[in-house]
């Protein structure tokens, strides 16, 4: 079962595809998040999802004051999930939230840049290989605010994600076979 932890839709239970997706465990999710609110990174942030899954991490950011959240998923199915959990999201929140589904993949959604976002997931499948990684980072960078916060969640056996200039490795965390690696993008 996966959940919205805490903020406004704190323990809202959300769909979770049957399959392809990996959520992120509760237990990644409050370490990050708790570190995310340390910050203020989530109060008005303009949140990016890639490879969103159920969307737990854009709605979780929202649930805690995040202003608006993209979730991109390529899946039909799991797009329908995302969507579905967005709306209950939405309706907990009672507030006006931005709140948009993309059924595309992470590379067709970042070919044109958008934003600017103060705050990206990176969450992709582990079949993801390191080259198309890459290729999403790359294609990320024009659409972050100066900066902004890009989280990458990957296994822990894992190499470390490359990132393209316009990134700067922030720190790590491995939590089981899980692994966080933080960004930022550069500043004004």
């Amino acid at each position: 079962m996966t959940r919205i932890i805490a903020g406004r839709a704190g323990s809202l239970t959300l769909e979770v595809p049957d399959a392809g997706t990996r959520p992120t465990s509760d237990r990644v999710r409050e370490s990050l998040f708790g570190a995310l609110e340390s910050a203020d990174a989530l109060r008005g942030a303009a949140v990016l999802d890639l490879y969103a899954g159920s969307g737990a991490l854009g709605l979780e950011a929202v649930s805690r004051g995040a202003a608006r959240a993209d979730l991109v998923e390529k899946s039909p199915r799991a797009a329908s999930i995302v969507q579905r959990n967005a709306a209950k999201v939405r309706k907990a929140v009672a507030r006006e939230v931005d709140l948009a589904v993309h059924r595309a993949s992470v590379t067709a959604f970042l070919q044109t840049p958008r934003g600017p976002f103060d705050l990206v997931f990176l969450d992709p499948p582990y079949d993801v290989g390191e080259a198309e990684l890459t290729t999403a980072l790359g294609l990320l960078v024009p659409s972050l605010a100066p900066g902004a916060i890009v989280v990458i969640e990957r296994a822990s056996r894992s190499p470390e994600p490359s990132l393209p200039e316009g990134l700067t490795a922030d720190r790590s965390k491995r939590y089981g076979d899980t692994a966080l690696w933080w960004a930022a993008a550069a500043g004004d």
